[in-house]
């Protein structure tokens, strides 16, 4: 399903049921050996994806572990992005040589809990995802704030290495597909260039809202403001 919005230089791989065919590395099996059955379940299909999408790029598989913020720890060479939730597992995996950083994220498309909103979204946050479920109810565009927001979270952490709050960054949501994230806090500097933003893709259907941030290693050519990371 993620493929329709990445760029042709990655590679995904995707499921809507939990694969647990193919054992997991030692290292990996240790990582999640007091794990209970759903926690099991969601990792050991998300790094069964990451070893399909890896082997796309003609590398082989080795473990994948996480880092200290849980954040996977990728083989030398490569960066991508792993995501889970109800009814869908993926993994979107590139070379370094074409992308800088990568961050996924899949939600149901069913309205946030109650209060949630309010605690991740931004005063024009709010506004916009009122004028946009007027125009189109059949998307819950609470729960696509909240997805974008962590995408952007993912993409962010590998090139900073801090964390980065639900209201450190302003999101503006188009109907067509895409979104822009601008940083409402400094960024880190790229090649001497402040990082300003991302921009990415969004899709909805079969009960699920997918988004996805692509930056390019080619994005180290500054913009006018600042360094914006745009997904091509």
């Amino acid at each position: 399903m993620i493929e329709s919005i990445l760029p042709p230089y990655v590679v995904s791989s995707d499921t809507t049921e939990d694969e647990l065919e193919g054992s997991l590395f030692p290292e990996e099996e240790a990582m999640i050996s007091k794990a209970v059955g759903k926690r099991r379940k969601e990792f050991t299909t998300a790094r069964i994806c990451a070893r399909r999408a890896i082997r796309l790029l003609g590398r082989q598989p080795t473990p994948i572990l996480s880092g200290q913020s849980g954040e996977p720890l990728w083989p030398r060479g490569l960066i991508g992005s792993v995501t889970h939730c109800a009814g869908y597992r993926g993994v979107v995996v590139a070379t370094q040589v074409e992308a800088a950083a990568i961050g996924i994220d899949a939600e149901p498309n069913k309205e946030l809990p109650m209060g949630v909103l309010e605690a991740i979204a931004l005063p024009q946050e709010e506004r916009m995802v009122r004028e946009l479920s007027e125009q189109r109810p059949d998307v819950r565009w609470d729960r696509l704030l909240f997805c974008t927001k962590e995408s952007v979270y993912k993409a962010w952490f590998p090139l900073a290495r801090r964390w980065l709050g639900f209201h450190d960054v302003l999101v503006d949501i188009r109907p067509g597909g895409t979104f822009e994230a601008r940083l409402q806090v400094p960024g880190p500097l790229l090649n001497r260039h402040r990082l300003t933003g991302f921009s990415g893709r969004w899709l909805a259907g079969d009960g699920l809202i997918l988004t996805a941030i692509v930056m390019p290693s080619s994005i180290y050519t500054p913009a006018r403001q600042g360094l914006m990371a745009v997904a091509s």
